[in-house]
């Protein structure tokens, strides 16, 4: 004998596993790794650091 399937609860899980695919394959593409993340702060620092140096002060 088959199994009874209540469609409703069915339609609600491939939109789920479809939304769940599709957030895979969005992290995939745009997301970044904790240490890309971290190099480009350790980066930005850097330049920032380097402007900081660069300044000229004028005294008045």
């Amino acid at each position: 004998m088959a199994d009874v399937v209540n469609l409703r609860q069915a339609r609600k899980h491939k939109r789920r596993d479809d939304k769940a695919q599709q957030a895979a394959e969005n992290r995939a593409k745009h997301g970044r790794t904790k240490a890309e993340k971290d190099r480009a702060a350790a980066e930005a620092e850097r330049v920032g650091r380097r402007l900081d140096q660069a300044k000229l002060t004028r005294d008045p």
